[in-house]
């Protein structure tokens, strides 16, 4: 932060773009915090741009550091202008104002923002659930968030629902929307693929509706700039089938997250298909997500455990992107 502290001690201030940039958030995340909790820029600039100055850079510093324990939103603020409200920052090379407690573990920390994603969930609290998910993200990076953050917090709910009958239904769906839509709209758009690639097909078996750990393997894949067809929940075997052959992908991912759904017999016939002109057939890779496939047997089928193996994994069939230098 030294270099928009520097800017800001010379009067003229600091934009918001540079501010989020050098905060690693989004510029959404400052206005937000402004018109939310009041944490903006006392200053205004001719035609009411925001121009922020040291004092309300400690306060966002403050704000971003107590987020990233797992306080909600809220209390964060709080706290951040309990915390700096002592005066302004105005010498160069000055300390902050309250001294900085110790950055907690990494592990500490992304269990502080699990329980605070957890908590604003229980609550139906919608803004600060979205809040929380975008900063993991703007934190984490997508894998990571949904690795540490999102998959550990949908699960402790689903568990939460399990024990107590219906009480947690809703918080389930809310939170999940809520991740859903963290996945669809997180990730920049990618560069264009080369048009001769085959992509991945991505699509639920049969009867199952849960599709968010495919959005998040779409939203890493649409991340690396790889070409993908995503078809989501409960896709019938006639529409998958007709999919592969009108597509010619290089990859299948099949999803299902319980035994009842996972069809051994859909995936047999996609690891058979063929396409294409006599002497220049082609057959997709099948692979198998979820938990609904343990203990099954596809021969040759890709069968990876967790969001990275799977990225590993199809990163390997795209050699032409691997090597590409322009999409390291």
């Amino acid at each position: 932060m030294d270099n928009a502290r520097d800017t800001a001690r010379t009067g003229a201030g600091v934009t918001t773009g540079a501010l989020a940039r050098q905060l690693g958030v989004a510029p959404t995340t400052l206005r937000t915090w402004d018109r939310r909790y009041g944490l903006g820029p006392a200053q205004r600039s001719t035609g009411h741009h925001r121009r922020w100055s040291a004092q309300d850079i400690a306060v966002v510093e403050e704000m971003c550091r107590l987020t990233a324990t797992g306080l909600p939103p809220a209390e964060a603020a709080e706290l951040a202008r309990k915390r700096l409200d002592a005066g302004p920052v105005t010498a160069p090379g000055a300390a902050s104002v309250v001294p900085r407690a110790r950055r907690a573990p990494s592990a500490v920390s992304v269990e502080r923002q699990c329980r605070g994603l957890s908590r604003a969930a229980t609550r139906l609290d919608a803004p600060v659930v979205q809040d929380l998910l975008d900063e993991a993200v703007a934190r984490h990076g997508l894998v990571g968030a949904w690795q540490e953050v999102m998959v550990p917090v949908l699960h402790a709910i689903g568990r939460k629902w399990e024990e107590a009958g219906d009480r947690y239904v809703e918080v389930e769906h809310l939170l999940s929307w809520h991740v859903s839509r963290t996945l669809q709209r997180g990730v920049p758009d990618p560069p264009a693929p080369p048009p001769v690639l085959p992509p991945v097909v991505l699509a639920c078996v049969p009867a199952e509706q849960h599709a968010l750990a495919l959005e998040a393997l779409s939203a890493s894949l649409g991340e690396r700039g790889l070409p993908q067809r995503m078809f989501g929940a409960a896709v019938p075997v006639e529409a998958v089938s007709a999919a592969v052959r009108r597509t010619g992908p290089r990859v299948v991912v099949l999803w299902a997250q319980a035994r009842s759904t996972a069809s051994v017999p859909l995936a047999r016939a996609l690891a058979d298909a063929r396409w294409g002109v006599r002497g220049a057939r082609g057959r997709p890779a099948v692979m198998l997500g979820g938990p609904g496939w343990a203990g099954r047997t596809v021969r040759g089928a890709l069968r990876p455990t967790t969001l990275p193996e799977a990225l590993t994994q199809i990163d390997r069939l795209y050699p032409e992107v691997s090597r590409d230098p322009a999409r390291s």
